[in-house]
């Protein structure tokens, strides 16, 4: 679930922080560029591990901040596919049912995977498991705050990088002080996340079964 990833990056000092020891203020400055951010292709950096190695330091014309190229270790949130987690059901929604484990949230089990036979309570907005017993069907609510076993079973990565204004098409050239903006039905789309896993629900997968069972 967690591993240790091994960075290199050239970290800015600016001058008020000189007084400083170098490897405090590194720290620092790594911590705030890198924690609760994901990594394309990396996963969900938590925390610096430790510093391996420090180059020298430049100062730059025109720039009076110290620039140092820094080998490191930080812990990434990255599991490996097929690995169960445990988590706890956040909301449910027709895509299916949504989960978090406190630091993060776009975790996403998608109808198909399920226990089934399931159905979605439009009233109720939850994912209900008919569970069979001898004694007929029972339905069972994933409700949220329920915890919830589950095994990853794909990752999707988003390249989340800036990117230029939308350039005019040929057939309508923009004309002067006409905007390029989207309109505004598309910047209201829902914002997507740039790590999501998906997973599947594992036997027996709920508090809830855990419950009736007692």
């Amino acid at each position: 679930m967690f591993v240790l990833v091994e960075m290199v990056d050239t970290v800015r000092i600016p001058p008020w922080n000189f007084q400083r020891q170098l490897n405090d203020a590194i720290s620092e400055e790594l911590n705030k560029k890198l924690a609760n951010k994901v990594v394309y292709n990396v996963g969900l950096c938590l925390c610096l591990f430790d510093i391996t190695k420090l180059e020298d330091s430049y100062i730059f014309p025109g720039d009076g901040a110290s620039h140092t190229k820094v080998h490191f270790r930080y812990v990434v949130f990255h599991p490996f596919l097929d690995e169960i987690l445990v988590g706890k059901i956040k909301y449910c929604s027709q895509e299916g049912v949504h989960v978090t484990m406190g630091f993060f949230d776009d975790i996403l089990i998608p109808p198909e995977s399920l226990q089934q036979p399931a159905k979605f309570d439009e009233a109720e907005q939850v994912w209900v498991w008919e569970y069979e017993t001898d004694e007929g069907a029972h339905d069972l609510y994933m409700d949220q705050g329920e915890e919830i076993r589950f095994r990853v079973t794909d990752e999707i990565f988003l390249d989340m990088s800036p990117t230029g204004p939308t350039a005019a098409t040929p057939d309508t050239p923009a004309q002067p002080g006409q905007s390029t903006a989207p309109p505004a039905e598309d910047s209201g789309q829902k914002k997507e996340a740039p790590y999501t896993l998906i997973g599947t629900i594992c036997e027996p997968g709920l508090g809830l079964l855990s419950w009736w069972n007692s």
